[in-house]
């Protein structure tokens, strides 16, 4: 830690917060969480010792290092600094300098850094490690963990991202976490946008769906959706991978500035955004986003 508080918050008891804070809490670290919906920390409370924090103040009072899990860098931005970052009733507002905070978020790497520019006037120290893996690895602890930190940062948090995660990288320096995790994210989408165009119309040509899934796993077609996502989650017709459209949209769109900043070429990553941008617009931001198949089902 980099405070004397021994206290960790967690900030955001969603989806994957849930099971992150179980694991850390079994591993034996004290935490202090936190959650807009107060029935999720109740919840979680109930089952685990931990300590509710009633306000994001509270929870920068109370620890020393303080996790963000939360949609996106806009309300992390908005959780730690307040409204028009004025610091009042908020996670920094109360953080004491000398503090960690660490943001497992899908955000932008250039608000990242920016972000942290900003910490930096209060003597507060900001690192991202974006995860990747799902609901699936987060419950079991096998979370790909993706480190934008300096290296004795890097090397203070980790026994305790070892706790969350079964692969840990240190991406490099600050925003190279959450800069991979948006890459990685828009290799994925492009992947899945492929594949149900494939399925499809393999279907309409007359072949089985099932099979061509298992040919394409066969073959050098294989990719993330075709081996973990088709016939778990699309062929089945529920539709329940446990990640929103809205969330792939924007992680997408986060790939696409990353990409034309660097002044790289966006032959492929400019379509798929607008792709995204589409579904989620038409199927709405909850929808999963294995949706995609039925999207392109009824595109014409």
């Amino acid at each position: 830690m980099t405070s004397t508080s021994s206290k960790i918050g967690f900030v955001g008891i969603g989806a994957m917060g849930t099971p992150m804070t179980t694991n850390l809490a079994k591993a034996g670290y004290k935490l202090v969480i936190y959650d807009t919906d107060v029935k999720r920390t109740e919840a979680l409370a109930a089952t685990l010792e931990v300590e509710v924090a009633d306000s994001l103040a509270a929870i920068g009072a109370m620890c020393g290092t303080v996790i963000t899990m939360l949609p996106d860098g806009k309300i992390v931005r908005q959780a730690l600094c307040g409204e028009t970052d004025n610091f009042k009733d908020c996670i920094a507002g109360a953080l004491k300098p000398g503090s960690l905070v660490i943001d497992m978020s899908s955000s932008s790497p250039l608000g990242t850094r920016e972000l942290a520019t900003l910490l930096e006037t209060r003597g507060i120290k900001l690192i991202d490690a974006p995860v990747s893996n799902g609901v699936r690895g987060a419950t079991a602890a096998t979370l790909a963990i993706m480190v934008g930190s300096d290296d004795a940062t890097f090397a203070q948090m980790k026994p305790l991202f070892e706790k969350i995660g079964n692969q840990i990288f240190h991406a490099g320096p600050l925003g190279a976490g959450h800069a991979i995790k948006a890459l990685n994210n828009y290799v994925s989408a492009a992947g899945l946008v492929a594949a149900c165009e494939a399925v499809v119309a393999g279907q309409r040509f007359g072949l089985d769906a099932a099979v061509i899934v298992d040919i394409l796993n066969a073959s050098s077609g294989m990719n993330n959706t075709t081996r973990n996502k088709f016939k778990q989650h699309i062929l089945s017709g529920t539709y329940g991978a446990g990640f929103f459209t809205g969330l792939m949209a924007k992680d997408v769109r986060t790939a696409l500035e990353v990409i034309e900043k660097t002044g790289t070429s966006s032959l492929l990553a400019k379509p798929c955004t607008g792709i995204w941008n589409k579904m989620e617009q038409d199927l709405g931001f909850t929808s999963d986003h294995t949706e995609m198949f039925r999207y392109v089902e009824g595109a014409k």
